[in-house]
């Protein structure tokens, strides 16, 4: 029996290790207990599903990888041994149990996936609360594109794919900026393609509130001065309707007695015109026919007028009810969510500060009110163009622009009101030189940093937000989920769980095997350096031989691995200080 044979040698190098960690977090015994309806024929589905998360782990493009790659992993028994399996199964059993998965069982899935991460995700809240005393979120939304013309991808519909509009889904994520670990991802949540990101501006936030566990103090003296200022624009609303009743109830009664008295005076000036006749009297303007007609005249006019004016006053009418009505709802919402506010802040004992950075397709003018009234520092950009054309009209050949990038140049101001905010904000105009052309942009902030006072801060401050579109970038590029492996509801939704936790994953192992690479010195990789894209296409997919041990195993890579010469130790312990729950603790 060759070493392969025998799992003593693999071409998976880190897949193995990683295999051995996935048993120190308790990963494969928790897949292993759930309780899945399909039957084993020859391999469990359990384990199917752990080959999915190997797929998606390893950075294969397509689910036949795992079969028909150089080096497939469904024969790597170094892999199935390190991951607690008798055998891995071919890739078209993989395929049949996720299309026969259900939405249930991914969820219990994921349910899995979440446990393990919140006591380490936890950790990391109350490192960045002791260490920088904020937390720092950033959301977007990414589209996930399939074929234009496929008709077995359930739910997808068409809507913005990077470049232009196509076919598939959208994922909506959120990040966190993590002390230890640079970037941890918190949710992602599947939408159809048509989702648009103005209409996931409250999900992020509290998706990242239910998975940290942590939220602000809700700022309800801003929501409780806004609803005043509500209602008094409603009492207004309300007088202009009543004008508009009674100026269309005196029309309406108007017409009719017009109506009538026309009638009567053409037939009081037929008759005085025939009496006139018999007596071959002159009709003068001043005589009683002459009189009669002027007066036919103004009614005539009148009755015209009131036909035109009914409609415009019963148009005026409907416009008048419907602000009203959009008034009174739009109030009854924002009561509603002062309810819940309050119960909010009497339920927190523990508010945190906290930032979240969304870009310029979450920036509605009410999801930016509703980040600021749920106590939230937002740096964000406003939704099309909402402000720029206004602020262009305050800049002067006076204004001083400050450089604050290469080709950026930008003006601001602090705490400007706005007609159509409810909240003072500070806002930026930003200017970029692209050639001969000039390109402008506006940023927007709300809270306690005095980001006009240092524009290039406020600038790359911002700007730092690409750590969630690296991020992006590299799930669609080193974990491949540009490539959709499956065509199930539960199994779209399950890579997408899957691609957020490896990750994690890959982050939370690269500390548990550089803490044990410094007991055989310099003859082990810098696990600390090494960057995930580097981990999962060339480490997860180079050869090492196995050396077993009682504790884990020992990988010696080979001649033939660009890690020549060095060992990994792979133990299946971790020493690892969780955060002590005490903000769930607090009493007052």
């Amino acid at each position: 029996m060759s070493q392969s044979e025998s799992g003593n040698f693999t071409q998976h190098a880190l897949l193995v290790a990683w295999g051995q960690f996935a048993q120190c977090l308790g990963l494969i015994r928790q897949v292993m207990a759930l309780n899945l309806h399909q039957k084993k024929v020859k391999h469990l589905p359990q384990t199917k599903i752990l080959e999915f998360f190997l797929a998606i782990l390893a950075g294969l493009e397509y689910l036949k990888d795992l079969s028909q790659a150089a080096h497939p992993i469904a024969q790597d028994q170094a892999v199935a041994k390190a991951w607690d399996q008798p055998a891995w199964s071919d890739y078209s059993g993989v395929s049949r149990c996720l299309s026969e998965l259900s939405q249930a069982e991914a969820e219990q899935v994921a349910g899995v996936l979440a446990a393990i991460s919140q006591p380490l995700i936890d950790r990391e809240v109350m490192l960045a609360l002791s260490q920088q005393g904020v937390l720092v979120y950033d959301g977007d939304l990414t589209h996930r594109p399939v074929s234009n013309t496929s008709t077995s991808y359930p739910n997808a519909a068409y809507g913005h794919m990077g470049a232009g509009v196509g076919f598939g889904y959208q994922a909506a994520l959120v990040s966190f900026h993590s002390p230890t670990y640079g970037r941890l991802w918190l949710s992602a949540v599947p939408h159809p393609g048509d989702v648009i990101s103005c209409t996931q501006g409250e999900a992020l936030v509290l998706a990242a509130e239910a998975k940290t566990g942590m939220r602000p103090r809700r700022r309800v003296e801003l929501l409780a001065e806004r609803l005043k200022t509500m209602k008094r624009h409603r009492l207004m609303l309300q007088q202009r309707l009543l004008e508009s009743q009674r100026a269309l109830q005196k029309a309406q009664t108007q017409l009719p007695l017009t109506v009538q008295e026309l009638e009567e005076a053409r037939s009081a000036l037929a008759k005085v015109e025939a009496d006139y006749r018999q007596r071959e009297r002159p009709i003068r303007p001043h005589s009683q026919p002459g009189k009669l007609r002027h007066r036919i005249g103004v009614l005539e006019r009148r009755r015209v007028s009131l036909n035109k004016r009914i409609p415009k006053l019963e148009k005026q009418l409907a416009f008048r009810q419907g602000r009203l009505a959009q008034g009174l709802a739009e109030e009854q919402h924002l009561q509603e969510r002062l309810q819940q506010f309050e119960a909010d802040n009497a339920t927190n004992p523990f508010p945190i500060q906290a930032i979240f950075r969304l870009d310029a397709g979450f920036g509605a003018r009410e999801n930016v009110a509703l980040w600021i009234e749920m106590g939230y520092e937002i740096y964000t950009k406003p939704y099309s163009n909402w402000l720029i054309a206004r602020l262009k009209r305050r800049v002067s050949p006076r204004t001083v622009w400050v450089r604050v990038g290469e080709n950026a140049e930008m003006v601001a101001w602090k705490a400007l009101p706005l007609k159509d905010f409810p909240y003072p904000l500070d806002v930026g105009l930003e200017r970029f030189y692209t050639g001969q052309t000039q390109r402008y942009a506006s940023l927007v902030h709300f809270g306690e940093q005095p980001v006009t006072q240092d524009l290039p801060a406020w600038f790359h401050w911002y700007n730092a937000r690409q750590t969630i579109e690296a991020g992006i970038k590299e799930g669609k590029l080193v974990f491949q989920m540009h490539h959709l492996k499956v065509r199930s509801q539960p199994g779209l939704f399950l890579q997408e769980q899957f691609a957020v936790f490896a990750a994690n994953f890959v982050r939370w192992a690269a500390l548990w095997l550089a803490e044990q690479c410094p007991q055989i010195a310099q003859a082990s990789p810098d696990m600390a350096e090494m960057a995930v894209k580097e981990q999962v296409r060339v480490g997860a997919h180079t050869s090492a031989e196995v050396i077993w041990q009682e504790q884990g195993c020992l990988l010696r890579f080979s001649e033939l691995s660009i890690y020549a010469g060095r060992y990994l130790p792979a133990k299946r312990m971790w020493a690892c200080q969780l955060a002590l729950p005490f903000a769930q603790k607090v009493q007052f």
